[in-house]
């Protein structure tokens, strides 16, 4: 058995996909088990070529393992040690993973802080003897999903608050590609319901555009793999976007998107990020002044390089 942890949510899931597609190449008759929290699955189903999900919602849950030592443990979820040593606990006859002495390993290549994330797992895997290609990051199509097609989806939502973009932001977006045609949905999860039916009404949306809490990560999926296009922050969404090829604005602020964002040599796919640094506030936290810096016409300016290289690679195929 091959087991591999990646322990973290969808965007890092999604990151992960060509080198979850090069250890199933790798090792073709090996049972492939994934060590990720139990909501991810829908999820898993769609990148394919796992064969078991391992529940695991992050390094401080008991792994519970019960079955015999895999063969090779895999660790795709960062540089170590606490990482490693959860792997070393269910007593892999080898762990491939990046060298840490803290951990007692040494047998495997440097961490680089400044790649990006996909690049990162393919280069741990190449290392050891695993081809892995960092552009197989296609996710598989959701199947009878009831969600639109062709809807625009406006994401305002992020767990970490040093990476949302301003709300009235967000809606005065939602409001400029509503006036353009484009059939606005705003997406979030079911704590940030609030958020986008705020958004939805600044918009002047119809209530019904409001998602947010009504889907499922499978149905989430569906309505990113059948979207005109996605606007959102660093988060999951964006992801996915990518993974489905759909068009996408992505705006960053504290995470680079030199190790975070779209791929290059995708056009479809275009990162906005302001100029500033973290600024602390009075309460000890800090808000990022780089996505703040970013104004509502630098996004639409994206959305219209997009919808441009969407129209002149259709006139091409045409």
């Amino acid at each position: 058995m091959i087991l591999v942890l990646r322990a973290l949510g969808v965007g890092d899931l999604a990151t992960a996909v060509p080198a979850l597609r090069g250890l199933r190449a790798a090792y073709p008759d090996r049972e492939l088990a994934l060590l990720a929290p139990a909501w991810l699955g829908p999820l898993v189903d769609l990148v394919g070529g796992v064969d078991r999900l391992v529940p695991l919602d992050g390094l401080d849950a008991d792994v519970g393992w019960s079955g015999p030592p895999p063969t090779v443990a895999v660790n795709l979820h960062g540089r170590g040690p606490r990482s490693h040593r959860l792997l070393a606990d269910v007593g892999a006859a080898r762990l491939v993973a990046f060298s840490c002495p803290q951990a007692g390993h040494t047998d495997g290549p440097e961490w680089d802080g400044t790649e990006h994330e996909v690049r990162r797992w393919c280069r741990l895997l190449h290392w050891y003897g695993v081809p892995a290609d960092p552009c197989d990051l296609a996710l598989r199509r959701p199947v009878g999903a009831g969600v639109p097609d062709g809807t625009t989806v406006v994401h305002p939502g992020t767990k970490v608050e040093a990476k949302r973009w301003p709300a009235q932001r967000f809606a005065a977006v939602a409001a400029a590609l509503g006036a353009r045609g484009h059939r606005v949905v705003v997406t979030g999860s079911a704590a940030e319901r609030d958020l986008a039916g705020w958004v939805t009404d600044r918009a002047g949306l119809p209530p019904g555009a409001v998602l947010a809490g009504r889907t499922d990560l499978a149905e989430l999926a569906a309505l990113v793999a059948r979207a005109r296009l996605v606007v959102s922050g660093d988060t999951g969404v964006a992801h996915l976007a990518t993974g489905y090829g759909t068009p996408s604005v992505v705006l960053f602020g504290p995470e680079s998107p030199q190790v975070w964002g779209p791929p290059p040599g995708r056009p479809w796919h275009r990162v906005v990020r302001g100029a500033g640094q973290d600024c602390p506030t009075a309460d000890g936290e800090s808000t990022d002044l780089r996505l703040v810096s970013v104004q509502v016409e630098e996004v639409l300016a994206a959305v219209d390089e997009v919808e441009r290289t969407v129209r002149r690679a259709g006139a091409v195929a045409a």
